[in-house]
């Protein structure tokens, strides 16, 4: 099968690759969609660490094509979205509920074989069933929604709660969607790109903001801002510095600051903690996304989240290494990886086809 592989720091390439077999409680998946995720270019680069070699992807769905001798609960067929985050459920972590901390954490796409590829395997611990008739490559938004409502969860958004989000992609717009949810009447969203601008305020934003034309700090909490004063909620979901520093400026006091945005191994920035003391600021990291798998799969199949607007463009595995080692374009959201049909029209000798349901759709 074809594997995207990431040889070394700098060096990815599409490479034929045994295919894999899934173990006694695991399934082999065929991948249907696998999104290209900022944390994918951070492992390129050395930002992050994993374990080269390595096939990325963590943000995948797709159909069970085999299952082991002990899986129960799943057949062959069932489309599926897999959690790529592996705890060992033995490590003090763990046992206090703590598995994203886990001491031992092993994840899809990092630590072991992940979806750009055409087949994965998962264990089944981590798979969820999706709903046949959902739009195939909805399923690959699940891991990403997932580790949003976990930073949802730990900022405790109350109904007619403020909220300011830094940050218009991915997770910076499913944030919007879910702050919406949760109750909050004031969404403001920061971002340098009109289109993202545009498509967050139609998402439920209720004002954006360009932080190439105007000073953040002063548009959105200074007097004759938005939130003057701040927000009760400050989501940084883009993992930069400046977005960073700034979250600490724009939440009210007593308000809470959650980092969701991925940022550089390694990168620094700069805040004054008096500031943090007299205003009594909450600074919460939220990382991965513990317990929220099944409702994030849950909130996708309601239709209570919009996807499809999110996807900016679907790409073959042939263009995967490319798209990873090169920053977004302008205005991108989501690149879904999707992987060309696998000879689902085999020819035969004869000349005559055949349907090997081995298609990706």
């Amino acid at each position: 099968m074809r594997a995207v592989r990431l040889e070394a720091v700098g060096s990815i390439k599409l490479r034929e690759v045994d295919k894999p077999v899934p173990g006694p409680d695991e399934l082999l998946v065929r991948i249907e969609a696998c999104g290209v995720c900022g944390t994918d270019r951070h492992l390129f680069h050395g930002e992050f660490p994993c374990r080269p070699p390595v096939t990325p992807g963590h943000e995948f769905s797709g159909i069970i094509e085999a299952v082991g001798n002990a899986v129960s609960g799943f057949a062959v067929g069932d489309r599926v979205t897999g959690d790529p985050n592996i705890a060992c459920g033995r490590c003090p972590y763990c046992h206090a509920g703590r598995v994203n901390l886990c001491r031992n954490l092993s994840a899809i796409g990092i630590h072991r074989d992940g979806g750009f590829a055409d087949y994965v395997v998962l264990p089944q611990k981590q798979a969820f069933v999706l709903p046949a008739d959902l739009p195939p490559t909805h399923g690959a938004f699940c891991e990403p929604l997932g580790c949003c409502l976990h930073g949802v969860d730990l900022a405790e958004i109350k109904p007619g709660s403020s909220v300011i989000v830094l940050g218009g992609g991915v997770i910076g717009l499913l944030t919007v969607q879910l702050a919406r949810l949760a109750g909050a009447t004031t969404i403001i969203l920061s971002t340098r790109q009109a289109s993202r601008r545009a498509l967050a305020e139609e998402l439920g934003a209720t004002a954006t903001v360009d932080p190439t034309v105007a000073d953040v700090i002063d548009a959105i909490a200074g007097p004759a801002g938005l939130a003057p004063g701040g927000a009760d909620v400050v989501f940084e979901c883009a993992g930069v510095r400046e977005t960073v520093e700034q979250s600490m400026r724009l939440a009210r006091a007593g308000g809470t600051v959650v980092i969701v945005g991925v940022t550089p191994q390694g990168m620094k920035a700069e805040f004054e903690p008096f500031d943090l003391l007299f205003r009594e600021l909450k600074v919460v990291g939220s990382f991965l996304n513990p317990y929220t798998h099944r409702r994030a799969a849950e909130l996708i199949a309601s239709g209570a989240i919009e996807i499809e607007r999110l996807i900016s463009r679907q790409v073959p595995l042939e263009e995967a290494a490319e798209v990873i080692a090169n920053p977004p374009a302008p205005g991108e959201v989501k690149v879904l990886v999707v992987p060309s049909r696998l000879s689902s029209l085999a020819t035969l000798a004869t000349g005559e086809t055949v349907d090997d349901n081995l298609s990706s759709r």
